[in-house]
């Protein structure tokens, strides 16, 4: 035993090198039966597996060019990253996208720009963009609400993202004065930071379902009772990622503090049904939004991704018979986004926003209701082109929710589903979680919000308005073909969005309903450190 201890005390680091190239090859030969890479290349054949592993790093690092890249190229998110460091996020030397492509926006400016008069409240406040709709008012619930911020954070559930980012967009929202939508996991302490919140109610009732997992409306009132700063209510009946599909929590991902919070047990998997189960149809849906919202006073919305379009015209015709249903209806993009979900659902279930957002805005314009209507925007709409379009379609706000994990940090390495996200933002892995600083993140959330409303009241004022809510379906135009060249979107979607009723930028600035922590006085010095970028 000595002398075999002696021997390999002895050996070089490339004998065991070779030994262990040995052990690998016998393994592969002989041993192996589920590859057939290895056992027809032993050895070699691992580095076929080891390339393709890190394969999207290297597609996105040193392969792919700037705009070759999806879901987000590297134009769009370098933009986000600058915008959210508030550094320089202007481009030189002309566009490089390819303004023929077919889909591609073009915004029609103004021979002259609208002017801001002596004192307007932009004049001292260049990202004040708040909404100019008001979700409850028309139907006179007893808490009506002006989000402060027409770019707010949409749907991602404590769980789906960690504690440090959950917290990180929460104090980034408070500082934005825009408002966070909670996602279907229920209302954390992470998200108890100071900003607006919009509680998300998915088909397993988070944090406010009893022990057999059916809805209770005691502890949702209570919820809203014990947190002024829920300021509407949110029904999904879909998502872009999985329209139509329930979701699994698995077991290994649940701690206890995610089982308190969620009130589910712990060591089991949680499936969430495709369906509600609180309501069967369009009228006892109606039935149950009116219900929380006369025990809330809250607005009360549904959110969804648009496949077929009669249950829409069910609400639709249901609503102007009776007066009753949704103060706001959240409109998902088919494409999928941050929810993990099979690929044939994310590639081919529901159509994309804009296709979806046209078909529903016209059944409620047909009944004549979009003025009643809070209408939000969800889907890659995280940029001022794509966002002036959806204003112009009649969307009354944006939510964005990749843009704002990128904007604190996230690389898209598209890892959101198996727990191991490199930036700590969609991992319960507390030690990838070390790495975010929630004060410079929230800081960077804030910057992007911020610097995001900047450029669009730019857009808005080159193209003569003074709010976004102005444009029509005629100051946008998307190229469709080579022979139709471009069409305006109301020539493309062939209807014109309903005119929304604004008086000016100071009356919404008094509303007694505006949202956030917005403090209409600056000093100077605040107005000058804001507006220095570089």
């Amino acid at each position: 035993m000595d002398a075999i201890l002696d021997f390999l005390g002895n050996l070089a680091w490339w004998q065991w090198l070779l030994i262990v190239v040995l052990i690998v090859a016998i393994r592969d030969l002989f041993f192996n039966k589920k590859h057939i890479i290895t056992r027809n290349f032993p050895v070699v054949g691992h580095f076929r597996y080891m390339l393709e592993s890190i394969g999207p790093e290297l597609r996105q690092y040193i392969v792919a060019n700037n705009r070759e890249e999806l879901p987000f190229d590297r134009i769009q998110r370098g933009w986000i990253y600058a915008s959210a460091k508030n550094q320089n996020n202007y481009e030189g030397f002309g566009s490089d996208r390819d303004i023929y492509a077919t889909n591609y926006i073009f915004i029609n400016n103004a021979m002259m720009p609208y002017r801001l008069p002596e004192n307007h409240p932009n004049v001292n406040d260049p990202y004040f963009l708040p909404c100019a709709k008001v979700m409850g008012l028309s139907k006179n619930r007893r808490r009506p609400y002006r989000p402060a911020s027409a770019i707010n954070v949409s749907a991602m559930s404590f769980g789906s993202l960690s504690a440090k980012a959950i917290e990180s967009l929460n104090r980034g929202v408070k500082m934005a004065n825009a408002f966070h939508n909670t996602g279907e996991g229920g209302v954390s302490p992470y998200h108890k930071k100071g900003g607006d919140l919009m509680l998300q109610i998915g088909t397993g009732y988070f944090g406010i379902r009893d022990d057999e997992g059916n809805f209770s409306m005691d502890k949702l009132v209570k919820l809203c009772e014990d947190n002024p700063q829920i300021r509407a209510i949110e029904i999904k009946l879909s998502q872009g990622a999985k329209p139509g599909k329930g979701g699994v929590l698995p077991a290994s991902k649940i701690t206890k503090e995610i089982s308190e919070i969620r009130h589910v047990p712990l060591n089991k998997d949680v499936i969430s049904p495709p369906y509600h189960s609180a309501f069967t149809d369009v009228p006892s849906m109606v039935d149950f939004i009116e219900d929380i919202a006369d025990k809330t006073g809250l607005p009360v919305g549904v959110k969804a991704a648009i496949g077929k379009t009669i249950g829409w015209k069910q609400l639709a015709e249901l609503m102007k018979e009776t007066g009753k249903g949704p103060d706001f209806i959240s409109i998902d993009g088919g494409e999928g986004g941050t929810g993990a979900a099979p690929p044939s659902f994310a590639d081919h279930v529901a159509v994309p926003w804009a296709y979806g957002f046209k078909s529903v805005y016209r059944i409620f314009k047909d009944y004549d209701l979009t003025k009643d209507i809070f209408f939000i925007g969800s889907g890659k709409l995280g940029f001022p082109s794509s966002a002036i379009m959806a204003f112009a379609m009649g969307a009354d706000c944006i939510n964005v929710a990749r843009e704002a994990m990128i904007s604190i940090g996230c690389i898209q390495a598209q890892s959101c589903h198996n727990n191991t996200c490199p930036t700590g933002i969609a991992t319960q892995n507390k030690w990838l979680q070390r790495g975010i600083d929630v004060k410079d993140k929230a800081k960077r959330n804030l910057f992007y919000f911020k610097n995001f409303r900047k450029e669009v009241l730019e857009i808005t004022h080159a193209c003569g308005y003074e709010h976004p809510c102005e444009f029509t379906m005629d100051d946008v135009n998307i190229n469709l073909s080579d022979q139709d060249f471009t069409k305006t979107l109301a020539d493309a979607y062939e209807y014109h969005k309903t005119k929304v009723e604004f008086k000016g930028m100071e009356a919404i600035q008094n509303c007694p309903y505006l949202g956030g922590n917005y403090q209409k006085e600056k000093s100077e010095e605040d107005v000058k450190k804001d507006t220095v970028r570089y």
